[in-house]
């Protein structure tokens, strides 16, 4: 028989059978069965309230089924983004201790008897009870087809079902998952991260039916298939077939087709888990779930039931987090004494599928009377946008998919009449009328911010900062969907912090990462980011900028050079995952480094021979190298081996990185010439090729002062002299052009290599995110002063170090191309559907012009969808 005990037990100890009653106390006892998300809410609800053995109002016992406390089952994914079970926990360490609750982990309640009010766990423990709350949540839908019990079948739901199937698919190629909704597409996900051909069967005609309609199913669709997911909506699975061991072989589907996998994962929805409540006699639902009224007491008034097991009194089982916790708190405050009701709960849901955002509010698919559709889609981007206004103007409910940043302010403003015109919020920057972003500051104080606790807008506003914030009011420490508007709302910090990940600027974790030697993204997080960012996956805005500091400074730090290796690929902005610059019909542009643009007449043959083989158009671009566009992710490595078998390299065009070093033809064949640009210049490229920084850099070498090269416009130009060079920082192009400022000048070839090592190597350590040499020369104290005394005059005494930062770098250089070819494994990103790696992608397409080719832009615009306005005609 397991003692009470203030700690977690484990397995082994709570599995001790002697039977044994615990006695009734001096004060009331409450017996949780369950110790899910909701089980957990409900026992902070009690602590919040004084309801506990530490207050001396009431003795608290958890009979928990699984080995260990309350995890994240919303992330449970992010197991196999590297967070360890222990990461994923909802429990502090000494929350059980501090507030004297008896929690009892892997010992589940087998039978209640009301007529005693005693529960019986597995061990033979007997608890008697004067409250009884039931948090069983769900279990998952298994289909009843033959073969569902084979060898390599698994479902998705607990810690362990995952620990299960990270061990079989070390064996297994191919894998399927019964189920395209929310918890399907995250299980297809984990597949395909474990190496897996994956395929998603889904009996409904599109992915995500319950939360997206037919036009975001359609986007959400293309999106996934063109990351290599093979999906077979509107079939069912009719069987699951298994070899001679009674291992995993196959499946038929309804239409007559079959899939060969070795692996396969039920995600075909839960069920409520009621057969406790079944077998004591309390009401259940026809379909399942316990019968509880707006109080959550089920039929039996000392019976209280909550979360997914439940049957609510508007009718609704509710499989999300947020009514669950609605729910625990409002059978908290009627357990301690107080009036409280749940009528009811929003279904709105936000989340990241695969790396893709899908969102959902209020009346997603229009069924209100007289509602209309404010349409915007973009088939080719994979995005999807739809308003649901009622005849007055009222925000009735939205779908958006591919992109969901107005979610946090959209869904708050649902049942208002929305203060700018409907068409404005989902047309894209360009279009007439739009676009608007409303902010938070649109919404008013009662605005419902965080629906999984409940917490409004009035109520974040009280406090400064968001560990306060989410301290005092739980407010996005659900699904953290809300964290951007809570953002959003909070006064601007003290700190400089990168984000809301990290309170340190990036030129700081610069210095954090260089001299403690963080090889890894989530290490650095874990130690140094925000409290409450610790344990996360970070965002949009650290990832992209950590995966460049470790990259610059990985030969320096031991981490590895090639930036799509383990954690690095997640990291890294979206032309660093192919190696190649992404386009607008989906195909992809091969820019060969060409140094200082000179080229032999054989490489000009082997150019022209690829992109007459492969069908590339051609274009000779302004920094002196050649383009060729037009290849299939799946063409990359083929094209990349001839190049390189003929001596060509990858000129990263994708990357932040060093992009040219152009030149004049210089004294060797100008009359005016004084030095040998081409020289310097190839000697420059060859330096400084694969340099990650913090945005791209450009560079020139003109052979005199009539400067035909324009390195006055390039982070950093050189001009001869009859003494030497003058070096230039600072200049760019583009829209808001910058003459470069003289640096130094009538400098030999070794001091100017060496003024340009500091320079750069200063610019990467202390420069912001996307910040080009030019407003990183106008914003950093001193300005141009500052930084020729640093990195001349040696100021600060750092040129020694930043010159040895650099000859790691250029010892540390590997060809990112050479590199994916000679490697297997790293080839098997490269292809457009990993259950067919030799079929084309069938969206990219071209049509003739002027002897080349170009994409085919009517395919590329797809159908025509109309915005309708509120009288319904066509704009």
């Amino acid at each position: 028989m397991p003692e009470p005990t203030f700690e977690p037990r484990t397995t082994a100890a709570a599995s001790n059978t002697t039977p044994h009653t615990h006695a009734h106390t001096a004060v009331p006892t409450i017996v949780v069965v369950g110790h899910g998300m909701v089980g957990q809410r409900f026992l902070e609800s009690l602590a919040e309230r004084g309801l506990t053995p530490a207050a001396g109002a009431a003795r608290v016992v958890v009979l928990c089924e699984e080995p260990r406390p309350a995890y994240d089952r919303v992330r449970l994914t992010s197991y196999f983004d590297g967070r360890s079970p222990e990461d994923l926990s909802l429990v502090e360490p000494d929350f059980m201790a501090r507030h004297g609750i008896e929690l009892y982990v892997g010992d589940p309640a087998t039978a209640v008897d009301r007529a005693g009010r005693t529960v019986t766990a597995r061990s033979g423990a007997m608890f008697p009870y004067d409250t009884l709350v039931l948090a069983t949540g769900s279990y998952p839908f298994v289909p009843p087809v033959p073969g569902k019990d084979a060898r390599g079948c698994f479902v998705y739901r607990t810690i362990e079902d995952l620990l299960a199937i990270e061990e079989y698919a070390k064996g297994a190629a191919t894998g399927a998952v019964v189920g395209g909704g929310l918890l399907g597409l995250e299980a297809a996900g984990a597949l395909k991260g474990l190496g897996l051909a994956t395929h998603v069967v889904e009996f409904a005609p599109r992915l995500m039916p319950v939360q997206v309609d037919e036009g975001g199913g359609a986007a959400l669709l293309r999106t996934i298939q063109d990351m290599g997911l093979s999906v077979h909506t509107g079939v069912g699975t009719q069987e699951v077939t298994a070899g001679g061991d009674g291992a995993v072989t196959g499946m038929s589907l309804s239409d007559g087709s079959s899939l060969a996998v070795d692996l396969v994962v039920f995600s075909a929805g839960v069920r409520p888990r009621d057969q406790l409540a079944r077998e004591c006699g309390l009401a259940v639902g026809e379909r399942g779930g316990i019968v509880v009224d707006e109080e959550c007491r089920t039929s039996d008034p000392a019976v209280f039931a909550i979360g997914e097991c439940a049957l609510t009194a508007d009718g609704r089982v509710y499989g999300l987090v947020a009514p669950g916790y609605d729910m625990a708190r409002t059978a908290a405050e009627v357990i301690a004494g107080g009036r409280s009701a749940f009528t009811g709960a929003d279904l709105s849901t936000k989340l990241k599928l695969l790396g893709v955002d899908v969102a959902s509010f209020g009346d997603a698919h229009g069924a209100a009377e007289g509602s209309l559709d404010v349409v915007y889609s973009d088939a080719r981007a994979g995005v999807y946008k739809k308003l649901v206004i009622g005849p007055d103007g009222t925000l009735l409910g939205g779908v958006l998919v591919g992109d969901a940043d107005q979610y946090g302010t959209l869904r708050p403003l649902t049942g208002t009449v929305l203060p700018v015109a409907p068409e404005q919020l989902v047309l894209p920057a360009g279009s007439g009328g739009g676009p608007v972003s409303l902010g938070p500051g649109a919404l008013p104080d009662e605005a419902v911010i965080c629906s999984c606790h409940n917490v409004t807008k009035g109520a974040i506003c009280e406090h400064t900062t968001l560990p306060e914030v989410k301290k005092c009011t739980k407010a996005g420490t659900g699904c953290g969907s809300c964290l951007k508007v809570i953002g959003q709302l909070m006064p601007p910090p003290e700190d400089a912090g990168l984000c809301g990940c990290f309170p340190y600027s990036r030129s700081e974790l610069y210095e954090i990462v260089r001299t403690l030697e963080v090889t890894s993204f989530a290490g650095l997080l874990d130690s140094h980011g925000r409290e409450e960012a610790r344990g996360g996956d970070g965002c949009e805005v650290c990832k992209p900028t950590v995966g460049s500091v470790i990259a610059s400074l990985a030969p320096t730090v031991g981490a590895s050079s090639y930036v799509l290796d383990g954690e690095q690929a997640a990291l890294q902005d979206t032309n660093d995952h192919f190696l190649a610059n992404l386009q607008r019909n989906g195909s992809y542009s091969i820019v060969p480094r060409i140094p200082g643009g000179e080229i032999t007449p054989e490489k000009l043959i082997v150019i022209g021979e690829v992109a007459r083989d492969f069908g590339l158009y051609t274009k000779i671009t302004g920094g002196q190298r050649i383009d060729l566009f037009g290849a299939r992710v799946d063409q990359l490595p083929l094209i990349w081996t001839r190049l390189v078998d003929a001596g060509f390299e990858s000129g990263h065009a994708y990357g932040k990185s060093l992009r040219t070093v152009k030149s004049c033809v210089g004294q060797t064949w100008c009359r005016y010439g004084v030095q040998d640009s081409v020289k310097m210049a190839i000697d420059l490229e060859l330096r400084y090729r694969g340099l990650r920084s913090p945005h791209k850099l450009k560079s020139a070498v003109s052979g005199c002062a009539r400067e035909c090269a324009e390195a006055r416009g390039k982070d950093f130009g050189i001009i001869a002299t009859a003494q030497g060079w003058n070096l230039y920082v600072g200049g760019n192009g583009g829209a808001t052009p910058r003459h470069a400022d003289l640096l130094a000048q009538d400098l030999s070839d070794a001091e100017l290599v060496r003024l340009i090592d500091r320079f750069l190597m200063f610019y990467i350590r202390t420069a912001d995110r996307l910040e080009r040499t030019s407003a990183w020369l106008e914003r950093i104290d001193g300005g141009l002063d500052h930084v020729r005394d640093v990195v001349v005059h040696d100021s600060l005494g750092l040129c020694e170090e930043l010159e040895r930062l650099m000859a790691d770098h250029v010892a540390g250089y590997r060809d990112e191309w050479a590199e994916t070819i000679n490697d297997p494994d790293r080839l098997r990103r490269f292809v457009t559907f990993v259950n067919a790696p030799d079929a084309p992608d069938p969206s990219v397409r071209f049509i003739p012009e002027r002897d080349q080719i170009k994409p085919d832009l009517e395919l590329l615009a797809g159908p025509v969808l109309a915005v309708r306005t509120l009288e319904g005609t066509a704009s």
